[in-house]
């Protein structure tokens, strides 16, 4: 239930399209943890391909492009084996202010629950299904990293990542986002907990930005929250404000709306992107629970 007071739009379920099918037709296939911007007249959406536990989990990532926002051409695609992982998450596409295209790809360590993040740079979008990654968000034994969310203004480069601890082996499904500041996208300062779970609330297990507005002085964030370990993979939709300190960084994010999700038990709705049309207008892609059990990328007009 909302209480309609965000200045970020949330979905309403009303004639959504669906714009990327999920691999399979069971819980687990999922297509969805989409990343979008828009670039000479064109929106990128960026997205993960799962298969279920057993059978695959994150398999790919892909960059894709449209001219209307609802029907998308593959541009570029990478695999899980290309990092080593045994499980691809979100990715997160931007570019540069120098014209250089960036996929930041969230990857899984064998055997562990440990996370890292990669960065895949290139001169064309074509070209980041060859680029060689490096590690630019490694976490370590303690802490997995991934998800990270994108921003870049006059102040430098802004992240905001999904952290799981790692000390138990059946907590690392909890989570916090954590904030970074950078001067170049590369190399990272963490400065913080940004947003955290609320005992007692919808989003009380753990919580994960997912999309960033910024407003001068204001942000806004969508963000994906659970409230026990059973509904992981399965989260749903808040928003949270906070606004810029006196250095040109982001302080706390406090939640002010949600829980969103979809129709169909067990109710996923997640990984919400915003972005402003070539034409004016915008569009939010998710990804959503369907009455199958699978998830499928959807999007609205916001």
């Amino acid at each position: 239930m909302t209480t309609g007071v965000s200045a970020l739009p949330l979905p309403r379920w009303e004639e959504p399209v669906v714009v990327v099918e999920p691999p399979g037709d069971e819980p687990g296939a999922w297509a969805g943890a989409p990343s979008t911007i828009v670039a000479d007249g064109w929106v990128y959406l960026a997205y993960r391909l799962r298969l279920p536990i057993g059978e695959g989990r994150g398999i790919a990532n892909v960059v894709a492009r449209s001219r209307d926002g609802l029907t998308f051409e593959t541009v570029a695609e990478v695999g899980k084996d290309r990092f080593g992982a045994e499980s691809l998450e979100r990715p997160a596409l931007t570019r540069t202010g120098d014209g250089k295209w960036r996929l930041y790809v969230s990857a899984a360590t064998p055997g562990t629950k440990h996370w890292r993040v990669d960065l895949l740079e290139a001169s064309s979008v074509e070209e980041l299904a060859e680029a060689t990654p490096r590690t630019v968000l490694p976490g370590d034994d303690t802490v997995g990293v991934k998800d990270p969310v994108l921003h870049h203004d006059e102040f430098g480069w802004h992240l905001w990542a999904s952290v799981h601890p790692l000390e138990s082996w059946d907590d690392a499904d909890r989570m916090t986002t954590e904030y970074a500041t950078s001067p170049d996208g590369v190399h990272w300062t963490w400065r913080g907990t940004a947003l955290a779970p609320r005992p007692g609330e919808w989003d009380a297990r753990g919580v994960r930005v997912s999309s960033v507005r910024v407003d001068g002085d204001e942000i806004t964030v969508a963000y994906d929250g659970r409230a026990t370990a059973g509904e992981n993979w399965e989260e749903r939709t808040g928003i949270a404000r906070g606004k810029r300190l006196a250095d040109g960084s982001f302080g706390e994010l406090t939640a002010i709306d949600g829980p969103v999700g979809s129709p169909h038990p067990p109710y996923g709705l997640r990984y919400l992107s915003l972005v402003t049309l070539p034409g004016g207008g915008e569009r939010i892609y998710y990804e959503a629970t369907r009455a199958d059990g699978a998830h499928d990328l959807r999007t609205e007009l916001a």
